[in-house]
Formats: structure tokens, sequence, C-alpha cells
């Protein structure tokens, strides 16, 4: 019989590369069960809390639809959580956001981070190089001083 920990390792087994903070927005593809039949359901909001707690970490994400405040709780390493895609970041200087509860309207955004875009899969390899400004001008010099 296994235990609650030996469960808790498999589980943790799932690798989990994200980079996932409060203030982040964020599209969460949970596997939802209806009678025999299963299909991934997209939840898209912000991050309003991160609980470390190794295989127990869970993120509580939040989004107004019509109008109306919905919070989800999601488990990190559950099963039914297929993968995370964080689409936006924003300034905060708190580790949770549960203000954003009694916002509404303006006054509940958030401030995104200037130049942040999401992380690729491309390695660093495959990337093509940032072209120089002045390449030509170095160039010229270059054959001028180096015919010297």
């Amino acid at each position: 019989m296994a235990t609650i920990a030996q469960l808790e390792q498999e589980l943790f087994a799932k690798n989990f590369k994200i980079d996932i903070r409060p203030g982040d927005t964020v599209r969460v593809h949970v596997r939802i069960k209806e009678g025999d039949k299963a299909r991934t359901q997209i939840f898209e909001g912000t991050v309003i809390a991160l609980k470390r707690g190794g295989p127990r970490t869970t993120i509580t994400v939040r989004k107004v639809s019509h109008g109306m405040g919905v919070e989800r709780i999601f488990p990190l390493f559950s099963p039914w959580l297929e993968k995370v895609e964080v689409t936006g970041r924003h300034k905060v200087r708190r580790a949770k956001l549960y203000y954003l509860r009694g916002l509404s309207g303006k006054a509940a955004r958030l401030k995104p981070i200037r130049g942040w875009r999401p992380p690729t899969d491309q390695s660093a390899a495959d990337k093509p190089k940032r072209r120089r400004k002045g390449r030509r001008r170095r160039e010229r010099l270059a054959a001028k001083h180096g015919a010297e």
C-alpha cells in the first residue's frame, strides 16, 4: 500500500519548469470530466496567491466573468492540470493580492512590466543574434585602421 509521501513524490515528479508569480496573467488548462467524456477547460485570470508546499503547491487565480469575480485554487501538481501558460507579468509589491477582491473596474488594473514577453521554447543557440547598431561604421573604421 502506497503512503501519502510516496503518492506525493509521484505527482511531484511531474516537471513544472514554469515561473509563476503573483500578478501574472495565466491561462490554466484543466481536464474536466463530464460523465464518461473528458475535455480541456481554460481558465484565464490573474494569480493573486501562490502557496508553496512542495507537491502541495497551489495557485489562486482570479478573473471577472460577467461582472462577477470568480476565483479558483489549482494544485500545481494535480494530474488534472494539463498546462499553465504565463501570458503577462505585472508589477506588484505584495505576495498576496487579496486587495483586488474589493476593487472593480479601472481600480483593479495592475501595471504591466514593459518589455516582458512570454518565454519561448527556443534555445539560445536557435535565436537570431541581435544586430548591433553602427556595424558598417565599425567595419569601415576597422578596414581604415587595419590598413595602416
